[in-house]
């Protein structure tokens, strides 16, 4: 016989293919027997038909096409015999999907078989239409599926239940006409036609709210009945896994109960006897127990509140921790991260079990167990748990030690309760995990050091002796070889000691040892050199006695191949050797750094150019967040809200731009009132003379009347506007903006007797209201003068009162300084502000505006924003 006939067996063509050595040999026997198929189709061979499509099944299962015998599968499935349309109907799940247009022509042949008398051709066609069911075909066949439900036999039932499902899925809208029909399925004593009906029903639930409620109102109480028939059920063998009955049932019906039971007190009242019955009798020991006993803990954890239930549910998860089975007490950890936001202190209590997870081999188990035990942290457990991460630390493995490090600097930093025990906690960890630490995490500890005097002595003799055991930690060394430049004569003169620290002697010598051993480290990088390079200079002010010794090390490296050492080296000498008057000037201690503004800039919060009122800046202690507000692309979208980011003053922006501190000295005072930052920017620029004053600011003197010549003085001459305007323009606190985008202008409303437009409430909240009164200068209709009157509705005052606002491209708007930076409770008094605004599309289109306002209530920061829409058409 012809080995590539159409009267060849199935088994013989799978034996010639597998005894192919090379590919090509496989594509040669391939391409040879499907052109024997296609010969075969096209000579309409009946007699072959079911074993060509057994063949092509087979090839497709191979990967090779096979759409030229799609039609071979409807012409068995259209046969009369069993054996066809079986083989029919296995072809049509495997050669086709949903997507297929030839599935159009098998709709009618489906139908008929659904009806047929013949009740495992019926089971075909049920089986077919669950596999591959389109949105047409479901709405087509729908009631044939509906009408299945009721047959006699339960395993047409059971099948008619899963083609169900999809058919739902595939069409939500024909879920109605199957509540009652699945309802009555959950009566069913057949076990596997009672586990399809369940999964029918959640199904329904999920795609359906009418059937959702239909369920909750009527079926509750019966599924009750049936979980508690079942847990207490005899021995079954037909059902029985590891001595439990049915476990695939225990967990659907289980899933069904936690969605009807989500958000509705009743209907969790109900189930609460029966879950507490399956959680406290199920066995733990078989992984079939395990699953169920899981599942009753996720439909606790999901119903309404019980908290006696929801105790039993963490004690489960915490003997799931306990056992040997990684993925048990994997998911157990994932569960109880969830669980955390429903009773955080039932979870506590599994504490030292969570702890022993997170020095498991398993490496996936650390992680979620370090991720759990980070939620667990707070004010009262810190230090001890703190304790248990830091001593694992030590003996961690290399890849764990990164995650493990950040995570502790993160518990630190968040709930450290004084400042001593922080950089206690953060030394050890730089002595034990050094090299993972990440540069803003040892920023972080330089600027509370700096804002921790009476721990200077401290801090720097507990770095010179963590220094001398683990040197190889880069960051370590980095700190320590920082505060040895700006404290090293109280490491020296031991300085504050402590009663908890043991009292050391240290030379300049030796001091100066830490840094010449760093920079002469071949492992230090270029950060770790130029900072040795730094405190060496500092130590040359500070210890006399080795200036020579300094001059050397800086010497050595004016020959540096790294420009940046070189060029610090070269200057740093040059300060050493010519210029000695000034050098103790050059190098003093550097200025306490504050903890708001660098948590600020470290969170991303750079400030955004917004017109910002300078007359009430908020003053933020240290330690304490500053407000937060989004930034200008935010504030200037008029069609949505969008996620806040942080912000500050436009002081604190001109202060960061230029990199100096233009906070105002006590020396600037005049009449008994404080210049800002920004008036003595404006006399630094010349952007309009204030006033005469009777005492000038330090900076006044690079104004254009002092003959200076500096890149200030050329900026100046550029900048400033005309005498005749410097003599009669008066300058306040401006915003950014305002200095940015007009130079020399500020903002005067001269007396007007154009035309009126009415008083408009631009915004008001159940606490604050803001009215705008309107004005327009003679002769120029496209600007408006607006004063903004601020009335506080509360019987709180408000302080630190900061108003901002926001406008689209084609207007300018420009902020006068607030009246006053309070806001008196109970509309006592107002704030009021005046604001000009200038329209480049003057008739065209009208004004909109998007406002900020900050203020505190209670020492409690509060953000108000807002959008007015509401402006005259004549502006």
């Amino acid at each position: 016989m012809n080995p590539f006939s159409s009267g060849t067996r199935l088994r013989d063509m799978i034996r010639a293919i597998r005894a192919c050595k090379t590919a090509a040999e496989e594509r040669t026997v391939v391409r040879k027997e499907c052109a024997s198929i296609r010969a075969a189709i096209s000579e309409n061979d009946q007699d072959y038909r079911h074993r060509n499509l057994a063949k092509l099944m087979f090839i497709h299962m191979l990967g090779y096409p096979t759409h030229f015998g799609q039609m071979e599968c409807l012409k068995l499935i259209a046969s009369p015999g069993f054996p066809e349309k079986r083989i029919g109907y296995l072809g049509l799940m495997l050669l086709l999907d949903e997507r297929q247009e030839v599935l159009m022509l098998v709709t009618n042949s489906i139908k008929q078989d659904l009806n047929h008398t013949n009740q495992y051709i019926v089971g075909l066609a049920l089986c077919a239409l669950g596999n591959i069911c389109s949105a047409e075909m479901a709405r087509d066949l729908a009631p044939e599926v509906e009408r299945l439900l009721q047959f006699r036999d339960p395993n047409i039932r059971k099948k008619a239940a899963l083609c169900s499902i999809r058919i739902i899925k595939k069409v939500p809208d024909l879920a109605e006409n199957f509540i009652n029909p699945a309802a009555s399925l959950l009566k069913e004593k057949h076990h596997g036609v009672l586990l399809t009906g369940v999964q029918l029903c959640t199904d329904m639930c999920n795609v359906s709210s009418e059937a959702h409620e239909h369920f909750k109102k009527k079926c509750i109480d019966g599924l009750v009945k049936v979980l508690k028939d079942l847990t207490n059920s005899p021995y079954a063998p037909e059902y029985d896994i590891s001595g439990i009955s049915d476990p695939f049932l225990h967990i659907r019906l289980l899933k069904l109960l936690r969605v009807l039971g989500q958000g509705d007190a009743d209907a969790s009242d109900i189930m609460n006897d029966i879950l507490a019955q399956v959680a406290t009798k199920t066995e733990s020991n078989k992984n079939a127990g395990n699953a169920i006993l899981y599942q009753c803990v996720v439909t606790i954890m999901s119903i309404e509140d019980n908290g006696g239930l929801r105790v039993l549910a963490v004690n489960i998860l915490g003997r799931f921790l306990s056992s040997r089975d990684n993925n048990i007490r994997y998911v157990a950890l994932n569960m109880l991260m969830k669980a955390i936001a429903l009773d955080s202190q039932a979870v506590q209590r599994h504490r030292v079990t969570i702890l022993e997870c997170v020095k498991d081999s398993d490496a996936s188990i650390r992680k979620r167990a370090l991720e759990l035990i980070y939620l667990l942290v707070n004010e009262n457990n810190v230090k001890l748990l703190s304790k248990e991460l830091i001593d694992y630390l030590e003996v961690t493995d290399p890849d764990f030690k990164e995650d493990l490090t950040a995570k502790i600097c993160s518990i630190v930093e968040k709930f450290s309760p004084e400042k001593l025990w922080y950089i206690d906690q953060m030394l050890k960890v730089l002595s034990e995990a050094g090299n993972f630490v990440k540069d803003d995490v040892w920023h972080a500890l330089i600027v509370v050091i700096t804002n921790a005097p009476n721990l200077h002595g401290y801090t720097v003799r507990s770095l010179y002796k963590a220094v001398q055991k683990a040197g190889d930690q880069e960051t370590l060394v980095r700190v320590a070889v920082w505060c040895i430049g700006e404290y090293g004569e109280l490491l020296v003169s031991n300085t504050g000691v402590l009663d908890v620290e043991d009292p050391i002697t240290v030379t300049e010598a030796d001091a100066l040892d830490v840094v010449e051993t760093a920079i002469g480290n071949p492992s230090s990088d270029l950060t770790t050199r130029a900072m040795c390079l730094v405190a060496s200079l500092k130590l040359s002010s500070h210890f006399p006695a080795c200036s020579k010794r300094v001059s050397d090390i800086v010497r050595h490296h004016k020959g540096s191949l790294v420009l940046e050492l070189q060029q610090r080296a070269i200057e740093f000498n040059s300060i050493i050797e010519k210029h000695g008057k000034i050098r103790s000037t050059l190098v003093e201690r550097m200025p306490v750094l504050d903890e708001a503004t660098f948590s600020g800039r470290r969170a991303g919060s750079m400030p955004p150019s917004v017109s910002t009122s300078q007359g009430a800046l908020p003053k933020i202690p240290n330690g304490v967040a500053k407000p937060t507000s989004a930034p200008l692309v935010d504030l200037l979208d008029f069609s949505s809200d969008d996620i806040p980011a942080p912000s500050g003053s436009g002081g604190d922006f001109l202060q960061d731009l230029l990199g100096v501190d233009i906070s105002p000295s006590p020396s600037q005072v005049t009449s008994g009132t404080q210049k800002s930052g920004t008036d003595v920017l404006l006399d630094l620029l010349s952007i309009g003379t204030p006033p005469a004053q009777s005492n000038q600011s330090t900076l006044d003197i690079l104004s254009p009347s002092q003959d200076i010549k500096s890149p200030v003085d050329v900026l100046t001459k550029l900048a400033s506007p005309s005498p005749s305007a410097q003599t009669s323009t008066p300058v306040g606190s401006s915003s950014m903006l305002d200095l940015l985008d007009d130079f020399g202008t500020t903002l005067s409303f001269p007396e007007t007797n154009g035309p009126t437009y009415p008083a408009i409430i631009a915004f008001e909240s159940s606490s604050l209201k803001v009215t705008f009164n309107f004005s327009k200068e003679p002769g120029s209709p496209q600007t408006t003068l607006i004063e903004a009157r601020f009335t506080n509705k509360s019987p709180n005052v408000y302080s630190n009162f900061v108003f901002q606002a926001a406008v689209p491209k084609f207007l300018q708007l420009h902020l006068d300084p607030a009246s006053s930076n309070t806001l008196p409770a109970n509309s006592n008094d107002s704030i009021t502000q005046k604001l000009r605004v200038s329209n480049s599309q003057h008739g065209k289109k009208s004004l909109v505006m998007r406002l900020r306002i900050n203020y505190k209530v209670n020492d409690k920061d509060v953000l108000e924003e807002g959008q007015i829409n509401n402006f005259p058409r004549d502006l």
